[in-house]
């Protein structure tokens, strides 16, 4: 191959498809599949798809959030009765093909499922560690489906509305900071909120 004729790997092809549906009357529906097949398959976050729709339509991009945050909901509780009912089918498929899902991941989640409960979902639905990975292993090791439900609702609307709140406020001045500064700051938020509730524990 000369130079200059490389080709984008095939993460950066599905990414630029991916974009590709903002510039389309089928936006809203594609972030909504995306954010549904995220939660247990995709390999890419929704954010992306979410950004570009909301800086094309500031007024709705509240909207856009919503779409996103039921769709993940949605896709992840799939994903956790995936685990659940079908592990033995098609665990062997999702370990080998699916990025982001291996052997080790799924012994993590159960050490800190033992140790923070929600707090494990929550922050895995606020940061970028694969979300897919605690949907799956939620239901393979039988997590009480109320918590892993509740905490999936609350961390992954808080991701997608600050996202498009940000957007709806300031407009396109603001997709830099967001690119840049978003992931940070949800660690640090995730981080804040779990050693508040740590620090009230060890007071009582």
């Amino acid at each position: 191959m000369k130079e200059g004729d490389a080709r984008p790997g095939p993460v950066r092809r599905l990414y630029d498809w991916m974009l590709g549906w903002a510039d389309t009357p089928h936006g809203p529906r594609a972030l909504a599949g995306l954010a549904f097949a995220e939660s247990s398959i995709f390999p890419i976050p929704p954010d992306p798809l979410l950004i570009a729709l909301a800086l094309g339509a500031p007024r709705r991009a509240l909207r856009f959030a919503a779409i996103c945050t039921i769709a993940s909901v949605v896709g992840g509780v799939v994903g956790y009765f995936l685990g659940m009912a079908a592990w033995g089918v098609v665990g062997d498929f999702f370990l080998a093909h699916v990025p982001g899902v291996d052997a080790a991941g799924f012994e993590a989640v159960r050490a800190l499922y033992e140790r923070w409960g929600f707090w494990a979902v929550f922050v895995a639905g606020l940061t970028p560690i694969p979300y897919k990975v605690f949907t799956l292993a939620s239901g393979v090791f039988a997590i009480s489906f109320p918590i892993f439900l509740g905490a999936s609702a609350v961390s992954r609307g808080l991701r997608f509305f600050v996202v498009a709140g940000l957007i709806r406020v300031f407009g396109a001045s603001i997709q830099r900071v967001i690119d840049r500064w978003f992931n940070v700051v949800t660690w640090v938020f995730a981080a804040l909120v779990i050693g508040g509730f740590l620090a009230i524990e060890l007071a009582l």
